[in-house]
C-alpha cells in the first residue's frame, strides 16, 4: 500500500478556502442577485384538513407539477387523499422537525447560491435566476434529495441532515457521505452544470468521461470559489490529501496500463461509475478516481490557457484538445 497521510498537505487542503483571494472580484460581487429560500416543509407538514392541504398545492403549482409530479395522479383527490395522509404521519412528521431544527437557518445556503447565480449572471448574462424552495421528502417518498431545473431548485432537506438524522436514506457509506449539510449546494450547482456543459455523444472514450466531469467540477469550482474541493467532489479530507500526494503514480496507471482511449463500458465505468474504492490503483484510492484526475487535466488546461472563459470551456467538445493543450504529467513522489 502507497498511499501515505500527509498531515501538512491535509491541513493545507483543508484550510485553503479560507484564503483572501477565494471571494468574488468585485466587478462579479456587485451584481444585483438575491435568494430567498422559501421553506414549503412547514405549511406542508402543518397541514390541518386536505383543503388546507389543497391551499398549500395551489399556492405552489410549480412545485406540485414538476417536484410533486401532479400530473402522474388521474384527479386532485387522488393527488391530494395520499399527501395529507403522508404530511399527518407521525414519523415523517419527525423527520421533518429534525430537518427543520437542522436547518433553521440556511443563510450560509442562501450566501452560497447568490454568490453562485453572480458568477452565472458575469458569465451568462441571459441567466435567470431560479426559485428556491426546502421541502422535506420522507426519504424519497414524496419527492428526490435534489431537483434542479432552470428556473426551480428544491432541496430535500431531509437527506442532508447527516450522521445525526433518526433516519437516514438506505446507501452505501461512500453514498452518505455526500448528504451533509455543507455538501448540499456543491451538489446543486453540479447538477445545474449539465445545462452549461456541452458533450461530445461521438467520444466515449475513458479520456472524454475523465474531462467531461472534470468540466463539471471546474464549473462549481468557479461558481463556490471557497468552497473545499472535498465538498465538491465528495472525498474526505485525508482522501483528498492522499490523491493529491501520489497524483503522479495515479496517473502513471492510466498511462501505464493504455486505459485513456479505452471504450469499453465496464472498464470505463471502474474509474468513472460509483465504488467505494478503485482497488486497480490501490484499495485506498477513492472511487470516481478519474473523474478527479480529469478535474486536474482541466484545471491544468485553464492554468495554461487564462484567456479561456468559463462558458468556452463548458462549451468546448475537443476533449483531446483539453487534454493535449494541458501538458498534464504529474511527477511520481517518492
Amino acid at each position: 500500500m502507497y498511499y501515505r497521510l500527509l498531515i501538512l498537505a491535509i491541513l493545507v487542503l483543508t484550510f485553503s478556502c479560507g484564503d483572501k483571494g477565494c471571494g468574488l472580484p468585485d466587478e462579479i460581487a456587485k451584481i444585483p442577485v438575491e435568494v430567498q429560500i422559501e421553506r414549503l416543509e412547514k405549511p406542508f407538514y402543518e397541514a390541518d384538513t386536505k383543503a388546507d392541504m389543497a391551499s398549500f398545492l395551489k399556492a405552489q403549482p410549480y412545485f406540485a407539477k414538476q417536484y410533486l409530479q401532479q400530473n402522474e395522479y388521474p384527479s386532485d383527490s387522488a393527488f391530494i387523499n395520499p399527501l395529507f395522509e403522508l404530511s399527518t404521519n407521525p414519523a415523517l412528521d419527525s423527520l421533518a422537525q429534525q430537518a427543520m431544527s437542522t436547518f433553521s437557518d440556511m443563510q450560509e445556503q442562501e450566501d452560497q447560491l447568490e454568490g453562485a447565480f453572480k458568477v452565472l449572471k458575469h458569465y451568462y448574462p441571459e441567466f435567470e435566476v431560479p426559485k428556491v424552495k426546502t421541502f422535506v421528502t420522507g426519504l424519497g417518498t414524496l419527492g428526490n434529495d435534489l431537483y434542479v431545473s432552470d428556473s426551480l431548485i428544491v432541496f430535500g432537506l431531509d437527506y442532508f441532515i447527516g450522521p445525526e438524522a433518526s433516519y437516514r436514506p438506505q446507501a452505501y457509506d461512500y453514498i452518505l457521505n455526500r448528504y451533509e449539510p455543507d455538501k448540499m449546494v456543491p451538489a446543486a450547482m453540479l447538477l445545474l452544470s449539465n445545462r452549461f456543459n456541452k458533450t461530445n455523444f461521438g467520444d466515449r472514450t475513458l479520456l472524454a468521461e475523465m474531462i467531461g466531469m472534470g468540466k463539471a467540477y471546474y464549473f462549481v469550482q468557479s461558481v463556490l470559489p471557497c468552497v473545499q474541493d472535498s465538498k465538491i467532489i465528495s472525498y474526505t479530507d485525508k482522501e483528498i490529501a492522499d490523491v493529491a500526494h501520489n497524483e503522479g503514480r495515479i496517473w502513471a496507471h492510466f498511462v501505464e496500463k493504455e486505459l485513456l482511449f479505452e471504450k469499453t463500458p465496464f472498464v470505463v465505468n471502474k474509474y468513472i461509475g460509483e465504488r467505494p474504492n478503485t482497488p486497480e490503483i490501490d484499495a485506498t484510492a477513492p472511487g470516481r478516481i478519474g473523474t478527479w484526475v480529469g478535474w486536474q487535466i482541466v484545471r491544468k488546461y485553464m492554468e495554461r490557457n487564462p484567456n479561456v472563459t468559463l462558458p468556452e470551456l463548458m462549451a468546448e467538445t475537443d476533449y483531446r484538445k483539453i487534454f493535449d493543450e494541458s501538458k498534464y504529467k504529474p511527477e511520481k513522489k517518492r
